[in-house]
């Protein structure tokens, strides 16, 4: 009979993937990656894009699942794993270091090929968009606008003040707007 693990926090998930002897570590482990990989997903895929994304998920967990023991808890487990990926995005961003416009994002499934066409096209654009921003603007952005993170997680993983995280964010969101225009793109 299986450990069902589903129900726990993440605190109660943690507990059990670092206990040594633990019969539903594994399950506890697995249940941390399905719960959080959308959310590491799409801030990967912001930050490096779509061809880089599913490396960046992939050493988010394992070194998530290698450094779970150092994870003091200080934070919520949901910020250390966002601080987690912001760093593995930067490192694989210093071995490719842009995100080309061409790039094709991944396809949505549905009926009609234009509407998808246009927003694989959008997609790709809002990714180079925000690839253009200054590294503190980008990181506070996707943290809040594709993270969906509040303004004081979004401050509390980027370690800076709650005042510094609404500017750059603010900034980060003009910019966008002005790149976005350039190409053609208006906001609905």
């Amino acid at each position: 009979m299986g450990v069902t693990v589903e129900h726990l926090t993440d605190t109660e998930l943690i507990a059990r993937a670092r206990a040594p002897f633990s019969r539903g570590r594994e399950a506890a482990f697995e249940t941390l990656v399905r719960r959080h990989a959308p959310r590491v997903h799409a801030l990967a895929r912001s930050l490096v894009g779509v061809g880089a994304a599913d490396d960046v998920v992939q050493e988010v967990f394992v070194s998530v699942h290698r450094h779970l023991g150092a994870f003091r808890g200080d934070a919520a487990f949901g910020t250390w794993l966002h601080r987690v990926t912001l760093n593995a995005c930067y490192a694989a961003l210093r071995v490719r270091p842009s995100v080309p416009f061409s790039e094709v994002p991944e396809p949505v499934s549905g009926s009609d090929p234009v509407r998808e066409g246009e927003r694989a096209d959008l997609r790709a654009r809002l990714t180079w968009a925000l690839a253009q921003l200054p590294r503190e603007q980008r990181e506070a952005v996707a943290l809040r606008e594709l993270s969906g993170l509040t303004y004081e997680e979004v401050a509390e993983v980027m370690g800076v003040e709650l005042g510094t995280v609404k500017s750059r964010i603010n900034r980060g969101r003009v910019a966008l707007r002005a790149l976005l225009s350039a190409q053609g793109v208006r906001p609905e």
